[in-house]
């Protein structure tokens, strides 16, 4: 009897030792998205000292981040350091980044030179190739570019560099404000951009603060209209008393659990903190606090 005790007890602490290792990767499983932050939120703290800043970033629970800006020819490139040396930083701080703003923007006037955009894009690809990012984001349009004819005459421009953007691999996404959602008689700059452009190679950064603020429609309307093609979304909270103001994630009055449960519809891939204005008391803090929110309220049920 005491043998087959001494069996038993032994058998039973096997198979304890056998199912430990699945509980501990249950517990250990990821979530399905990497937290991100839009580094423009903090250019005033990366200015000041760029190295700490970052690693500070990183401290916050971050793993990935999105640049703004690329100067490429007065040699300004990422914050002042070529690609590869804002990559090895960036390898440094434990961040990667899969996602930039770039200016392409600033080659949307009428009167440059015909190469100039092409040039451009050019040295975007070679600079995102380099920091290992997947996509090249169009921020921006200035407002004397805000008709309906100009948006059309912007969809054909995103499909010219559309193309070449994704013949290297890589992915352009158009970044929305306000003022695509506004009325033109009957039209909105949105969705031309969404119908007069090729699905292959323009997708969409969604920010969600300025959808919901300006849009008439809400977000699971245009994942209905155009399934797969959000692939980056801005989450970025409006302030409960001012909704022309941010605030940080989880303080304000968007309800972001009930957005996100439309994921896969959406076909969104990267999602990147930001905030833009409000900071209280200051950036670094507020992306510290959106950082707990976001994983520990939203991730996590993703």
């Amino acid at each position: 009897m005491s043998s087959r005790r001494i069996f038993l007890k032994q058998a039973g602490m096997a198979s304890t030792v056998v199912a430990m290792p699945a509980a501990f990767s249950l517990l250990s499983i990821k979530p399905k998205f990497k937290l991100g932050l839009q580094l423009y939120t903090i250019r005033a703290a990366m200015e000041k000292d760029l190295r700490s800043t970052l690693m500070q970033v990183a401290s916050f629970g971050y793993e990935e981040v999105e640049t703004y800006g690329f100067n490429y020819g007065n040699n300004k490139y990422y914050w002042g350091l070529a690609p590869k040396q804002a990559r090895q930083l960036l390898d440094d701080c434990n961040l990667t980044t899969s996602a930039g703003h770039y200016d392409v923007n600033n080659f949307f006037a009428k009167n440059l030179e015909p190469d100039s955009l092409k040039k451009y894009v050019d040295q975007c690809i070679e600079g995102a190739l380099i920091m290992n990012q997947s996509y090249i984001v169009w921020p921006w349009l200035a407002p004397e570019f805000r008709t309906i004819e100009e948006f059309k005459r912007l969809a054909a421009t995103l499909n010219t560099i559309g193309e070449p953007i994704k013949k290297a691999g890589l992915q352009l996404l158009y970044h929305n404000h306000d003022f695509e959602f506004i009325d033109h008689n009957g039209q909105i700059g949105y969705d031309v951009i969404l119908n007069e452009t090729d699905a292959n190679y323009v997708k969409m950064e969604m920010d969600l603060y300025w959808l919901i603020h300006s849009s008439a429609l809400k977000p699971i309307d245009w994942f209905k209209k155009q399934p797969g093609r959000f692939i980056t979304w801005h989450l970025k909270d409006m302030d409960k008393q001012n909704r022309e103001l941010h605030t940080t994630m989880g303080d304000g009055q968007i309800d972001f659990a009930t957005i996100l449960k439309d994921y896969k519809l959406a076909g969104i891939k990267h999602l990147f903190v930001e905030q833009g204005n409000n900071y209280i008391p200051d950036a670094m803090t507020c992306v510290q606090r959106s950082a707990a929110y976001v994983k520990n309220n939203l991730l996590k049920n993703m």
